[in-house]
């Protein structure tokens, strides 16, 4: 996973897997740091840090080309994202999604992270029009936090 460059275009398509819209996006895309995985020429993984404090780091959004899905790589992206917040010196690493997203939860769950707070009606409050992922509409998004030993 390295750094995205100065001046290299931002893996908006990427990002869209993991975010509903750009105006989100554009909302801390660029108070953050963006990391990507490549395979050959192409961009197959990105990862978005945002610094909320100088012990905290936010996982903004994390997301993997479909084409390369379920192969660990998002596994590998959490594990290094973990090593590069606690090279920063941050205790704590944080990640927002849905309260109904049972596969996100128990990926961060598996990565040692532990339900921490629910925003409530964040997907309500913050989006322009209504999100429904598997016929249910996302209203809920569930905080977890991984401690991190420096």
């Amino acid at each position: 996973m390295r750094r995205l460059k100065t001046g290299e275009p931002i893996p908006y398509d990427l990002l869209l897997l993991a975010d509903e819209e750009l105006q989100a996006i554009d909302r801390y895309i660029h108070q953050s740091d963006i990391y990507v995985v490549e395979m050959g020429n192409n961009i197959i993984g990105v990862c978005v840090l945002y610094p909320i404090d100088e012990n905290t780091i936010e996982i903004k959004a994390i997301a993997v080309d479909e084409a390369y899905q379920n192969q660990g790589i998002g596994k590998r992206m959490l594990k290094d994202t973990a090593v590069k917040a606690r090279k920063k010196g941050c205790r704590e690493l944080i990640i927002g999604t849905p309260t109904t997203a049972e596969k996100q939860l128990a990926i961060y769950q598996k990565a040692g992270f532990e339900w921490f707070d629910v925003r409530k009606d964040f997907f309500i409050s913050h989006y322009s029009a209504p999100i429904f992922e598997n016929g249910v509409q996302l209203k809920d998004m569930a905080i977890m936090r991984k401690q991190l030993l420096l």
